[in-house]
């Protein structure tokens, strides 16, 4: 070995681990396993906490739209308390067949089913069909009968024949229909929006719609209209009288002040609509013949209110028919294309009113 020569050192060994780096090493490791558990907990909890507390076992009617994603849907039975977890759900779907495959409709389901039972009946499709038929304020029994032989596939002359003589069948749970004139049901079949399943009958269906009458009219106050001598009957009669003759609602309590005052003055009410309601559908035109018949609604001939609804009124209809405004007009005309009138305290403003009307609409 030459004195250029450098001899080199061999490698000094790896210190070895202290006793507190050892458990140094030890808590971070339980530390980093405490943490992975404790995710894994929090994400388990997550899946399996309900989203909320229902009893099971309970019916629920649920209507997935088409549409509708999974996570909607899986939101919409979490909140009806069908599935306890809607995240639960939508993992059930992804890793199933189902998803993607689950059937818009009407589905009858109970709180508390199984995530794969729900899955399955919702890529079966459901298992009834119902039909939403909607009936707007002032549609007369006809046009109700009509409706639903269109929409719901019922018998439209049973239906019709039911309305027109049905009353003696629900007077015992309805009262009111004990003394319904000619025991027609006309005036108490209340326009909403109605779900009727596939084979529901006529019969049925009127059920329905009288228990709708009940539930909406149960807090009308009548005392107004009782002081003024006038009952549930006439309240209706009335309600429906506005329904046919005003198009806009603003005007119900002052067209229904009108009847009012026209009734407290002994005078006939006069109205279009109770001669229109018994003529053919589709007339738009009395002829002095129509003015002049002797039908009970005539009210160009008999004096007071029709013997009976004209019509099926909305709530807003039978609020203004008991609760009229306070005025004292005696005539209404309508001189606006967009169907507002003209009110009239005396026969000259009338006249004025109908010449105003001409102008409008070059009649």
């Amino acid at each position: 070995m030459t004195d250029d020569q450098v001899v080199s050192a061999p490698p000094a060994p790896a210190p070895k681990p202290t006793r507190r780096g050892a458990r140094v090493l030890l808590t971070v490791a339980v530390l980093l396993l405490v943490v992975i558990l404790a995710a894994a907990a929090a994400g388990w909890y997550l899946l399996l906490k309900p989203d909320r507390s229902v009893a099971a076992g309970k019916p629920v009617q649920i209507e997935i739209k088409s549409g509708s994603s999974t996570a909607q849907i899986a939101r919409m039975l979490s909140q009806a308390g069908v599935v306890p977890n809607a995240l639960m759900f939508r993992i059930q779907a992804k890793t199933s067949s189902e998803d993607g495959q689950l059937k818009a409709g009407v589905y009858d389901l109970k709180t508390g089913m199984p995530y794969d039972v729900v899955l399955k009946k919702l890529q079966s499709g459901p298992d009834v069909v119902y039909y939403d038929v909607v009936i707007p304020e002032g549609f007369t029994g006809k046009q109700i009968a009509a409706r639903f032989a269109k929409r719901a596939g019922v018998s439209e002359d049973e239906m019709l024949s039911l309305i027109a003589t049905g009353a003696p069948l629900f007077s015992s749970t309805h009262p009111y229909l004990a003394n319904a004139y000619n025991g027609s049901l006309e005036g108490y079949l209340f326009p909403a929006t109605y779900r009727i399943k596939a084979g529901t009958t006529p019969k049925q269906i009127v059920g329905m719609m009288l228990d709708k009458f009940d539930a909406e009219t149960s807090g009308l106050d009548l005392s107004y209209a009782k002081s003024k001598g006038f009952d549930l009957a006439q309240v209706v009669t009335l309600a429906s009288i506005i329904e046919r003759e005003v198009r806009l609602s603003k005007e119900y309590p002052l067209v229904s002040s009108v009847i009012y005052n026209r009734l407290a003055a002994h005078m006939r009410l006069q109205l279009d609509s109770t001669v229109f309601y018994t003529l053919p559908e589709g007339t738009s035109v009395l002829t002095s013949e129509d003015l002049r018949s002797d039908n009970p609604y005539n009210t160009y001939v008999h004096w007071g209110l029709p013997p009976g609804p004209l019509s099926n009124p909305g709530m807003e209809a039978m609020q203004a028919a008991a609760h009229p405004a306070d005025t004292k007009y005696y005539y209404y005309v309508l001189t606006g294309k967009d169907g507002s009138q003209t009110f009239a305290t005396n026969y000259q403003q009338f006249l004025a009113a109908v010449k105003k009307y001409h102008q409008v609409f070059g009649k």
